[in-house]
């Protein structure tokens, strides 16, 4: 399944509700499990769908398998449906992806996942530290070769698809970073890399937006990164599950800057693999769903490799393919 998180007009003001992509639109999986009990004619439909597939992305994730098979069983059955509404007249299915009127009007699409417990973001492409390290006139460090590091961001500064960014810190060098991520969807401890998979509840695009004078003034003391990439992380458009990638080390990953491809690479030339991230976050620590863990940015995907940065008004889109777009506009404040 692709999932999304959305917001949703209504009488009683916005709500956000876990959907699905099904083509074209975008179906309410707490609803769509609601028409499906009360087409077996099941007594309480709406207290049973709340608790089997709930309609916030956290609480989702938190049931684990049981909820993913339900939503999924749904899914398939309100797709089959000529009546697609509710037992009391309630949407099910929305026009999303590449519509128009009803998406601007009623929905909005957020960050699939837009308050995850924790980001952890790793640097686990070999290219990538190569390049960084040569610029500094050193060589890799040893150690990244021994575990692989991560950083912990600011979770709670997450930015969905199609947001603007604000620009940060009055920073002279904003960067993007090309990164796949995956979201933890089981509780676990001291996860073997063997078993590591299975608590995978799958995977996004990620820009690691960073103001790179920020960043570097405060790491020559030795800690950090933090002001110079707290300020925003986008992630999206939407969540894919693991059955929708096969081979995780075919996709391509592109960035471009107002319509320009300025980044280009494999995510098969990764050095450290999600499960070995997940064995090493886990060891003698506890991962919770909804975990958000960062690639770190693919070879040759940020300006600081290509000493070129964003400027006010550019419009960043990173694709990685089957999971979409996800695009960014940079804006200036006005004052600041």
């Amino acid at each position: 399944m692709k999932l999304v998180s959305f917001k949703v007009s209504t009488p009683l003001g916005p709500v956000v509700r876990v959907g699905a992509i099904h083509r074209s639109e975008i179906v309410d999986l707490n609803m769509a499990y609601v028409r499906m009990l009360a087409d077996t004619e099941e007594a309480q439909p709406y207290r049973i769908a709340q608790a089997q597939v709930p309609s916030v992305m956290l609480e989702f994730l938190e049931g684990g398998r049981s909820t993913m098979a339900a939503a999924s069983h749904a899914l398939e059955h309100v797709t089959k449906l000529k009546d697609l509404r509710g037992p009391q007249g309630e949407t099910i299915v929305y026009a999303g992806v590449g519509e128009t009127a009803e998406r601007l009007d009623r929905i909005r699409l957020l960050a699939p996942i837009p308050n995850p417990p924790s980001l952890r973001d790793f640097i686990a492409f070999e290219d990538h530290i190569a390049a960084t390290s040569k610029r500094r006139g050193q060589p890799i460090p040893s150690e990244w070769y021994k575990a692989p590091v991560y950083y912990k961001g600011n979770h709670r500064t997450i930015i969905g698809p199609d947001q603007d960014l604000p620009w940060p810190l009055e920073t002279t060098k904003l960067d993007y970073e090309l990164e796949l991520a995956c979201v933890i969807g089981r509780q676990g401890r001291d996860v073997s890399e063997h078993a590591a998979p299975a608590y995978i509840a799958g995977y996004t695009i990620m820009n690691d937006f960073s103001a790179r004078d920020v960043q570097f003034q405060e790491m020559a003391c030795r800690l950090g990164p933090a002001k110079g990439k707290d300020f925003g992380t986008a992630i999206g458009p939407c969540l894919v599950t693991p059955d929708e990638i096969p081979d995780l080390g075919a996709l391509v990953m592109v960035a471009r800057v107002n319509g320009e491809i300025w980044s280009q690479g494999r995510f098969g030339s990764i050095h450290w693999s999600f499960p070995q991230m997940i064995a090493h976050v886990s060891r003698g620590e506890t991962i919770y769903p909804g975990d958000l863990l960062g690639s770190g940015t693919v070879g040759g995907g940020c300006g600081l490799e290509l000493d070129r940065y964003l400027k006010p008004g550019d419009v960043v889109e990173l694709e990685i393919q089957p999971i979409g777009v996800l695009k960014t506009r940079v804006v200036k404040q006005e004052g600041k």
